[in-house]
């Protein structure tokens, strides 16, 4: 369970509580918070996690809080001078699962916001807890500590599986599809003399190719690529019809036409001047 010892601000036991939701705990212990219980504020910052802030225990002092407990954590990111052993959030997290299956109940202590946990608080708890972060700044933010101890922790519970995978919609494209595939976009490419040099053109075939091996292609892909050459295919020549017809219909008697320089500008080869 989480126990959070006097902190300062219902924002932040809000933030503390919605990390809690997010990683599967759900008792809370709070202790003496400064600005009394129950508070809208936490309500807000929760999220959405009501039934956490409604089951939460409220304790006078951390004595009675942690007194029915086995096995106790103190978090902390300074060095206190103890004998104690200590460890990171996923041997926590590890040492948590194997004493919730031997029956025992488990704490973890987390300091007020300016001070954190005095050292007269450590002292009470079996081990260290604490997280291998800049020491250069080492102060967490309440909900920020909650989350990532609670992370290490639902990642052993949960076996790390993830929520959602990229659903494989469409099979992957057999060869005969590929090749079907490579006959278009090799035709489409010859007529648009896209191999200047024959000699070197089987070379560059066989490139291209393996570009696309590579991809793990879907049937889905192939119909998306056959698209795209047949749209580019069909731009273009459409293009050169419509440049065609509209030359025709500027030329003048003598069959000259007057705006060749500017056709000459857009870029199209073979106009007759």
């Amino acid at each position: 369970m989480v126990i959070l010892v006097e902190p300062q601000l219902g924002e932040n036991i809000g933030s503390a509580v919605r990390a809690m939701g997010n990683f599967g705990l759900s008792r809370l212990r709070i202790v003496n918070p400064r600005e009394g219980w129950p508070n809208p504020k936490a309500v807000t910052f929760a999220s959405g996690a009501d039934r956490i802030l409604e089951e939460a225990e409220i304790f006078p002092d951390l004595r009675s809080a942690v007194s029915d407990l086995n096995f106790l954590a103190a978090a902390t990111a300074r060095e206190r001078g103890m004998q104690k052993s200590v460890i990171g959030a996923d041997t926590m997290a590890v040492e948590t699962a194997s004493r919730i299956a031997a029956g025992d109940t488990v704490g973890i202590l987390f300091g007020r916001e300016r001070t954190g946990l005095y050292t007269e608080e450590v002292s009470l708890a079996d081990v260290i807890l604490t997280l291998p972060v800049n020491p250069a700044f080492a102060s967490l933010n309440l909900g920020m500590a909650v989350a990532v101890v609670s992370y290490e922790w639902f990642k052993l519970a949960s076996e790390g599986t993830l929520p959602f995978q990229q659903p494989d919609r469409y099979p992957l494209a057999d060869k005969g599809d590929l090749y079907a595939f490579f006959d278009h976009v090799e035709r489409e490419l010859d007529a648009a003399m896209f191999f200047r040099s024959k000699e070197k053109q089987p070379v560059t075939t066989r490139n291209i190719r393996n570009i696309f091996h590579r991809l793990g292609l879907t049937r889905q892909d192939l119909a998306t690529l056959h698209g795209m050459v047949a749209a580019l295919v069909e731009g273009r020549e459409t293009r050169a019809a419509r440049t065609a017809a509209r030359l025709g219909g500027r030329r003048g008697p003598s069959g000259s036409d007057p705006e060749a320089p500017d056709v000459e500008a857009e870029g199209e080869a073979g106009t007759e001047r």
